[in-house]
């Protein structure tokens, strides 16, 4: 375990850090890409494509409960290295995916093998971080999320400029190989197990994390909408270069991360996340209401910067409700609802923008984030100062 002081980023943390960048960036890489892909190439529409993209999160909803559960029980080491792999492997498979039937296939097992590798990674990096910086070492870490959101759209963007999707497949595949090398040279932290007891079901899900679960979920609805379907936007809309969206996205990510994490470890979620919520309201708000480059991109740095924050001090409070032998069960309990709400957007979104349009779409997710504003305030907060294990109210 990394020591209380001095700089973090180091070792273990370092190398964690970097195989899970790699890995995003190889996620990312199709963010953009493969609804293009499905609607050029192989001519599936808009509601079909929100189904391709949501069996992914479907894929990993399923899966993350007994990846928390079993890496609780057994350790994180069995399930990390070679769910890395076989991640990587499948990239190889897009290619040969030329059906809507074929797709669901090879979508519904990467997001099963996505499942457990962000359950799994984000579980041992907070093993590796002291217990007194985990705000700051969560923050920091989320970089290797960030990061990926502004060079992996960037880099699919051109490598498909001519149309070659196999080449942007595989070399994503390459990328995400990479990270998993990576993984074998992270020396894992013992962490005591859980118990000896036989399987549940009870036990697959950390009742303390609920509350904010939930509260993520309906923040993450729209997060799923805005990701998945801002390059159709963009193109139908004729408003903006998606590539820079993310770039200008990936930026507010990256300065909100830099200093959120310091500010949790001092004085506790509470005015973090209520500035974060709101400015992902008013971002979707105005990507709803004004069509213009200059809103296109002002949009990507508030709604970046309220991911930012979001998502991080939601993370560290979840891991502070309980003790080191439930965090893989508070994890995948985040990331479930994580993957569901994700999920729901996309879908939801699919069907959306093709009976009241985007603009209109993304302008009801601005309401839904004040929805989950409320439910901060009168739920999930009063929650989290009442179980609080570790950590500032």
């Amino acid at each position: 375990m990394a020591k209380a002081r001095g700089s973090i980023f180091r070792g273990d943390f370092a190398l964690v850090f970097f195989a899970s960048l790699l890995m995003f960036t190889a996620f990312y890489i199709l963010l953009p890409t493969l609804p293009v892909f499905l609607n050029r190439e192989l001519k599936i529409e808009e509601s079909q494509i929100g189904q391709v993209l949501a069996i992914y999160t479907l894929a990993a909803l399923l899966i993350r409960p007994f990846t928390g559960y079993m890496i609780d029980l057994y350790g994180r080491k069995y399930f990390y290295i070679p769910a890395f792999l076989f991640f990587a492997l499948i990239f190889a498979l897009y290619p040969f995916a030329a059906a809507f039937s074929t797709i669901l296939i090879v979508r519904f097992l990467h997001g099963l093998l996505w499942g457990v590798t962000t359950t799994t990674g984000s579980t041992l990096i907070v093993d590796i971080i002291p217990p007194k910086r985990r705000g700051e070492g969560i923050g920091l870490y989320g970089l290797a999320m960030t990061i990926p959101m502004a060079i992996g759209p960037f880099a699919g963007l051109q490598l498909t400029h001519n149309g070659n999707y196999t080449f942007m497949f595989l070399f994503a595949g390459v990328l995400a190989f990479a990270g998993f090398l990576l993984t074998l040279l992270i020396h894992y932290p013992e962490v005591a197990q859980a118990s000896k007891n036989p399987f549940s079901w009870r036990n697959l899900l950390e009742s303390s994390s609920l509350p904010v679960t939930f509260n993520l979920l309906i923040i993450n609805i729209s997060y799923g909408g805005l990701v998945s379907f801002v390059s159709l936007y963009s193109i139908k809309t004729g408003v903006g270069n998606t590539g820079l969206f993310f770039i200008m996205f990936a930026a507010g990510i990256t300065l909100a991360r830099i200093y959120m994490g310091k500010i949790f470890d001092r004085h506790g979620p509470k005015v973090l996340a209520v500035i974060g919520i709101v400015l992902l309201a008013i971002g979707h708000l105005l990507l709803g209401v004004i069509i213009n480059p200059v809103a296109f991109i002002a949009t990507a740095c508030l709604i970046g910067l309220g991911s930012g924050v979001v998502f991080p001090t939601f993370q560290a409070m979840v891991n502070n409700l309980v003790t080191p032998q439930r965090r893989g069960a508070a994890n995948s309990t985040l990331f479930s609802g994580l993957d569901l709400g994700i999920g729901l957007g996309m879908l939801l979104t699919g069907y959306l923008a093709h009976s009241i349009g985007l603009p209109r779409t993304y302008l009801i997710y601005g309401f839904l984030n004040v929805v989950a504003l409320v439910y901060f305030i009168v739920f999930t907060l009063p929650h989290y100062q009442k179980h609080l294990v570790f950590g500032i109210k």
